[in-house]
Parts: structure tokens; sequence; C-alpha cells
């Protein structure tokens, strides 16, 4: 069954669910009159309720602006419509407010008119940035019309999902925020004043809305740290870390086979590499898979602090080098590009963020936008000869390695000593000691 036939079908569903709860206690959020139940929580755009919408109008406010309701909520569905005269905005739920920093942070559902067209996607306002980018769901990035869309969002629980004109966009899992209020939002934009971004039909339910929940097709993305959804295992995904113990990892350095280094801790679900003097493998050193892998999709959410160096490898021989310096392999870069001189060395960029080190550069582009002060999701893939470098759902790169243009352009390169560089059936998966503090977690493998 094609996307259109199952849309339609999920649209009827969607119908038949919101005919039932019609007969419940909605709760109109807007009036229709005034701003009654409302507050603006930060900047200067201009909201007034005019000719049954809230419009709001983008000035040269120097930070976003929000109109929140002045009642927070847990579980809930959340129903509206939506225009905007071309400028990015969305709708905050869950939501809170940095006093100190006169911040609001929080959950958004992403208007997103712009030829990205991620509207019904889900950013972390302020905080963890993207959580569910519509390159998750291509489909659904279809689903934005101009002028007048409709808006459903069901929070249950760690569920946030999302439709537009009743199509499924987003489904999230994700256990950080379970109360909060919702705003409205103008984004800045300084070149679009005098745009407005409108609003209407904006309503509410918050009693038995479990019975009311709507089938999804969107796929799922579990932000629960180092869980697997029942979609997970169904589909052969693996945990590599379990949020707690070192279970599963062990030394790169043949001499402490099976032992787990110092320079390394868990704490909190997380896996820390902890900072050294910046030299590579010397505090602690790497840490290698317990296991060879061969055939895979491997993803690991990762968090740099400025001017980090580290690295994922695949394919890792750990006896190849057992002096100084790091395990071999080939590499997923982990860098900080603005901040550590690695970035400019190598050839054309091949030492960047995503780069096949010191082999193939990796373009760049907004994805990158959560390295230091958020969460970033790498993903390798591995299909036999066939390699690819992802991240925050975007590719970066792709190629075929054991052929002749893959041994010529290894012979270019740092590894060109090394035997068989690249070129084995399987290997140790490693995170790399390079003497900065790194983060990770939602270590995740399925073998293909």
């Amino acid at each position: 069954m094609n996307m259109k036939k199952i849309a339609i079908l999920l649209g009827f569903a969607l119908a038949a669910s919101l005919s039932t709860a019609t007969a419940q206690e909605w709760e109109n959020l807007f009036n229709g009159k005034n701003l009654k139940g409302w507050k603006q929580m930060t900047g200067t755009a201009k909201y007034e309720a005019k000719d049954g919408m809230i419009v709001g109008t983008v000035t040269d406010s120097k930070v976003n602006s929000f109109l929140a309701t002045k009642k927070e909520y847990g579980d809930f569905i959340l129903e509206f419509d939506f225009l905007t005269e071309g400028t990015n905005s969305g709708v905050q739920i869950r939501s809170h407010k940095n006093e100190e920093k006169n911040r609001v942070y929080g959950y958004q559902f992403e208007i997103d008119p712009a030829p990205r067209a991620w509207t019904g996607g889900i950013y972390d306002e302020a905080r963890r940035k993207w959580l569910y980018r519509m390159t998750e769901n291509e489909p659904a990035r279809t689903a934005y019309k101009q002028g007048w869309n409709s808006a459903r969002i069901e929070a249950i629980g760690n569920s946030i999902k999302t439709w537009v004109n009743g199509i499924p966009c987003s489904n999230l899992l994700d256990d950080v925020d379970a109360t909060g209020f919702i705003a409205l939002q103008v984004h800045t934009a300084v070149k679009q004043q005098g745009s407005r971004i409108c609003w209407k039909n904006i309503r509410i339910l918050t009693k038995d809305v479990e019975k009311y929940a709507t089938p999804t097709t969107a796929p799922v993305v579990n932000c629960v740290a180092n869980t697997l959804t029942p979609e997970e295992v169904a589909g052969g995904w693996k945990l590599l870390f379990d949020g707690k113990t070192s279970e599963g990892w062990q030394s790169a350095r043949p001499k402490m086979q099976g032992k787990f280094p110092e320079g390394w801790s868990v704490k909190d679900g997380i896996l820390y590499v902890h900072a050294g003097d910046g030299r590579e493998s010397e505090n602690g050193g790497d840490i290698i898979t317990t296991r060879k892998y061969r055939n895979f999709i491997l993803k690991v959410d990762f968090k740099i602090t400025e001017g980090a160096n580290s690295g994922i490898k695949y394919f890792v021989d750990p006896f190849l080098n057992t002096g100084p310096g790091s395990a071999i392999g080939c590499e997923f870069q982990i860098l900080d590009d603005k901040h550590h001189p690695d970035a400019k060395l190598g050839v054309k960029g091949n030492r960047t963020l995503g780069s096949l080190y010191d082999l193939i550069p990796a373009p760049h582009g907004d994805w990158e936008a959560n390295t230091i002060d958020g969460w970033s999701t790498a993903m390798i893939v591995v299909e036999g000869n066939h390699v690819e470098h992802w991240l925050n759902g975007h590719k970066l790169l792709e190629y075929e390695r054991n052929n002749q243009m893959w041994n010529a352009l290894v012979a270019y390169s740092k590894y060109k000593d090394w035997p068989n560089f690249g070129n084995m059936e399987d290997g140790y998966i490693l995170l790399q000691d390079h003497g900065f503090l790194v983060s990770f977690k939602n270590i995740k493998i399925k073998e293909l």
C-alpha cells in the first residue's frame, strides 16, 4: 500500500477519533475575542486577538517571542489551525521559562515554510535542539501547504506524536518534561519584520486522552536514554551501552584486553571519556567492544566540549598498533571544527566533523548545530563493502572499500603503512580517547 492510501486511511481514523472526542470536554484555549488566559513570556513581537485569530507580528526583537498559556498541562491532545506568511515559527508544549536567562525552553512543534519542510517536527527550544527531524519521515515533508493548516499534537506519558493536515509527522519518545505551558512562537526574523503568524481554533482535551489516542505510521524516535522500544527490539536493535556499567567494552590496548581502563566513567546514564592533555589515547586509552562486527547499523549519541577531538572507529584491529597512539581503524571523526586545529589539516577538510578521517571530507550544514551545546547522533552503516556516515539524520558521505580506488585513497593517507587498512571482513568498534572530555549515550547496533 502506498503512502497516499495510508495517509487517507489514517485521515479517516483521525476523523473518527475526533468525532468521538468532540462530545467530550474540549477546552478552548482561545475565546476568539481577546488574549485572556495567555501572557507574553519573552521578546517584543506583537500579539493581538483579531478576526477570531491570535496574530503574532514579527518585529526587530533580538530574542524569540512567546505567548504562553497561564496554565500548565501534562497529558493532552491539542489541536489548532495555523498560517504563516513565510517565517519560521512553532508551538511550545510542556515548556518552561528560565527566569535567570529570560529564555523559554522545551518541546516545540515546528512550523517551517522553508524548502527544508520540517513542519511537524519536534525541536527542543533553548536546550537539546532537534529531537525529531523530518528526515526521519520523508513522506510527511509534503504535509504542510501554503495557507491555513491544521495540527494535532498528542502528548501522553513519554509519547509525543504530531499530525499536519491529518498526515502523521512525528512519533517521539522522551522523558525529560511531563508538564508545562503551551506557547505560540514568533521567531526572530529581522528581515521579515511585519510578517504575521496566525493561529485559530486552539483547543485541548485533557480527560481520558489515552482513549482518544490516534494510530500513527510515523517512525518512532526513541530519546529515552539507553533504552530500546518494542519496535527496535523487533527490528533487531541491541544496546552496546546499558547506561549503568561498562559491560560490553574493554581497553583497546592488547596488554589490558578484557579490562576497562581508567580515564573513562559511567554516571547518570552517560559514558564519559575524561579530559587529559589532548594527546591521542594517553589518558586511559581507547575502548573497544568485546566482540567484532561485520555488517551493521551503529548509532551513537555524543556531546563534545569546546576544542574537543574524538572519534568512532570501526574495522578496528587493536593488534596493528601496539605502540603509542590510537588503535587503527576507519574513523567517523568527532571534532569541534571551530576550535580544534585538526579541522584545517589533512586534505580538503577530511579531518572535520563526520568525515572519514584523513580520507573523505564531510560536507557542512545546519545538521551540525548540536555539537557543543547539545547532543548529536552519529550513524555508521556498513553493508559488505558499502559504508555510509550520517550525522543528525543527514547522510554525509558514502564509499566502497576493497577496490582499486579505495586502495589508492588509502595510499595517499596517514594509513598507507598499515596493511589491509579498511579491507577487513570484520573488526571491533572503538570510542576514542584523545585527551578531551566527550560524552556518549544511546549506543545501539543492528546487525545486517
